[in-house]
């Protein structure tokens, strides 16, 4: 809708123009300060200027324009209002989308190491991802997501030595000496038995077993991994192994000793980074030829950058900071364009439970798990949550404020909106085909408010993806929500004198709600079932 509005702006005044949401709905849908900016130009006041423009506008279709102060306001007419409703109520499936777009995206995102189950640490940068992921979709945007398994190095070396350790001590009663770091948690108990059915007594008899229970453990916490995002309906398009790519490690070193990114000091092969833009080199092969940790991720972002993205988008967390610069130095040093990656950081969640700390899991050892808080508060919960605020500050919730069933548990609130929408069609004995020959240009300006409100979704889910600010989605829902809820109590619908106007207002308001709840990964409820009523 927002397009065909700047088309409308543009024929009449021959100009791109800025356009403003004013907070007074009644006052406009839109403005502009474009007259400010010709003051100069003109020797005019913008006042003047202004209100010459507005007369611009007097045989447009779709909108009422007056000027104030200077600025140029825009209503949109209830019959453009009308045609649209119209036309989204036919073509639910497509509403709020855009045209499909000509580039194409690869977001990487979790990329947890698979030594353990998914806890509450990762869990920001998986629903931030998968939802990006679903809006940019929904408006057009081309988007294969990525897991980059680190399934190579001491990480998966220590979680097979861990399972052996704890099956020779736990199932075979022998003693052990643990190593300084090691994998604890029941989980670790709970592989060492699967391995003990699976292998027999013998795989924690000799210590060579512990390479083998290094790659069937990190095999099994993949799955585990794969349900966790799968209960949160979370899925990834791509599994890459960084084992995988090693094989690669030799023909990316040389193309960096190519470019002169490489030097040989100490024994040791280093990275250039200090050169663009990174505080310091950094070591890429130790003196005992092990590649290290940075070196798999330059083979690793080689690969991806020969896919031919046009933009690649990182999604880490906030520890991750001081490794952006030489992730970029190496691409550049790659001969690829580094600023086609962005790197978004998620920061930490602190969660509470009656106000105080949430217990950390036994199963982890000392983390709180993902599955955890899946059980505590449900998908939908989780996922609106963890969306809620700007993925770079904090976030602190209570898990008990979103089992509660009234306004001020977010979830409830916006799916109560949808529900009440099909209560009061069900009231009315009616569906919403019986309405959409409905006339809406006559509702008085509280309800046009409403209906412009509730067709915006597009306009909002194209801002929240391109800034990069998925909160403004659910900021979205409850607004609506909210809007609705105060017309819905303060006006009669059935049996009123606009009754079919009024329903066919309110499905485009359960449309709105339905179809962003689904793109950010929940399905709206057409009904309210209390706790209560399901113990009853």
């Amino acid at each position: 809708m927002k397009e065909i509005i700047k088309e409308e702006i543009y024929k009449a005044l021959g100009q791109n123009v800025v356009l403003e949401k004013p907070k007074d709905r009644g006052l406009a849908h839109y403005a502009t300060p474009y007259a400010f900016s010709l003051a100069k130009e003109l020797k005019k006041s913008p006042k003047i200027i202004a209100d010459e423009l507005a007369l611009k506008f007097s045989d447009s279709k779709i909108l009422e324009v007056s000027a104030l102060n200077g600025y140029i306001n825009f209503r949109v007419k209830g019959e453009f209002l009308d045609k649209i409703s119209s036309r989204s109520l036919k073509n639910a499936d497509k509403f709020a989308t855009s045209k499909p777009k000509n580039s194409s995206t690869l977001i990487e995102y979790v990329s947890a190491n698979p030594t353990g189950p998914l806890h509450i640490g990762h869990v920001r940068g998986a629903v931030y991802g998968d939802t990006l992921a679903r809006v940019g979709r929904h408006i057009g945007e081309n988007i294969t997501t990525e897991y980059y398994i680190n399934d190579a190095g001491n990480q998966i070396d220590l979680l097979g030595i861990s399972i052996y350790l704890v099956g020779r001590e736990k199932l075979l009663g022998l003693e052990v000496e643990y190593p300084e770091s090691f994998y604890r948690g029941e989980y670790i108990e709970d592989l060492a038995k699967e391995a003990l059915d699976e292998f027999g007594e013998d795989i924690f008899k000799d210590e060579k077993s512990c390479s083998k229970l290094s790659v069937w453990g990190k095999d099994k916490m993949i799955k585990v991994i794969q349900k966790n995002l799968s209960d949160a309906h979370i899925s990834i398009d791509n599994w890459v192994s960084e084992k995988s790519l090693y094989n690669k490690l030799e023909s990316t070193v040389a193309k960096l000793k190519k470019c002169g990114g490489l030097y040989e000091k100490d024994g040791k092969i280093w990275i250039n980074s200090s050169a663009v833009g990174d505080e310091k080199d950094r070591v890429v092969i130790r003196e005992d030829t092990r590649p290290t940790y940075l070196a798999g991720d330059i083979v690793y972002h080689d690969d991806k950058f020969s896919r031919g993205f046009d933009r690649y988008i990182n999604i880490w967390g906030a520890d991750h900071h001081g490794y952006i610069a030489r992730m970029k130095a190496s691409i550049h040093f790659l001969g690829y364009d580094e600023s086609r990656l962005e790197v978004i950081l998620a920061q930490m969640v602190s969660l509470l439970k009656n106000g105080e700390t949430f217990k950390m899991s036994k199963r982890a050892g000392n983390f709180i798990l993902m599955s955890d808080v899946l059980e505590e508060i449900g998908s939908d919960a989780l996922r609106l949550i963890f969306i809620s605020k700007k993925c770079d500050t904090s976030l602190e919730f209570d898990v008990d404020e979103l089992k509660v069933e009234d306004s001020s548990n977010p979830i409830f609130y916006i799916n109560y909106a949808h529900a009440r929408v099909n209560q009061v069609f069900g009231k009315a004995g009616k569906k919403v085909d019986d309405v959409l020959d409905a006339n809406l240009d006559d509702l008085n300006e509280e309800a046009k408010n409403l209906l412009f409100e509730a067709l915006i979704l597009n306009e909002i889910l194209e801002d929240a993806f391109y800034s990069r600010q998925l909160q403004k989605i659910p900021d979205y829902l409850k607004s609506l929500s909210a809007s609705f809820h105060k017309f819905y109590n303060e006006n009669r619908v059935v049996g009123s004198q606009n009754e079919d106007a009024l329903l066919k207002l309110f499905a485009v308001v359960a449309l709105s709600i339905k179809t962003a709840l689904k793109v950010i990964g929940i399905e709206a409820k057409s009904k309210m079932v209390r706790k209560s009523e399901i113990e009853e």
